[in-house]
């Protein structure tokens, strides 16, 4: 067990209490407000020149483009919610590169994983057909005119969404920082 210092403590505190607090919004109502993520970005921008000055600011800006750059590229394209986006780029600030490609990593794990486990009991539970009208975009319209695309808005997306992002963000963070707190360059 490594020594605990200073530093050690407030990373896992404020990780600790974003991740947690990140995961409870996505779960409960599907946002995860800027009033959580800017002042967590701030906080860890403070943590890294504090802590390990220029160098740590430059590690946390490359993981800032890492993580906030591949989920908004995701965002764009309508695979992911801008609360994703912006939780990815403060928890990277934290985290530094390397970290938030594991993060990324593990956390994509964890999305496949769950996803096939609620389509699979979603199929059980609810059948094939009221699976597919509830997790697929249709665009089905009854209205007997020329069928054209509608504009899906937010709030439906939103609604199709299989699961909280930040639920595997969280146990992706965790699972790299227990496995990987050996081997920061803080710990004595």
């Amino acid at each position: 067990m490594p020594e605990l210092s200073l530093q050690l403590v407030l990373f896992i505190v404020c990780v600790g209490l974003f991740t947690g607090a990140a995961a409870v919004s996505d779960i409960r109502w599907r946002k995860i407000p800027n009033k959580l993520t800017v002042p967590v970005f701030a906080l860890g921008l403070i943590y890294q020149i504090a802590f390990n000055g220029l160098q740590g600011l430059g590690d946390a800006g490359l993981a800032f483009l890492v993580g906030f750059g591949s989920l908004f590229v995701l965002w764009l394209v309508g695979g992911g919610g801008g609360g994703d986006v912006k939780l990815m780029g403060a928890l990277a600030v934290w985290l530094g590169f390397r970290l938030t490609l594991m993060v990324l990593v593990c956390s994509t794990l964890f999305v496949i994983i769950g996803t096939v486990g609620i389509m699979i009991f979603s199929v059980i539970s609810r059948g094939v057909d009221r699976t597919r009208s509830k997790f697929l975009a249709t665009g089905k319209q009854n209205t007997g005119k020329k069928k054209q695309p509608e504009k899906e808005t937010t709030q439906q997306r939103t609604k199709r969404r299989i699961m909280a992002y930040a639920v595997p963000v969280t146990l992706a963070t965790w699972v790299v920082v227990l496995l990987k707190i050996h081997e920061f360059p803080f710990v004595n």
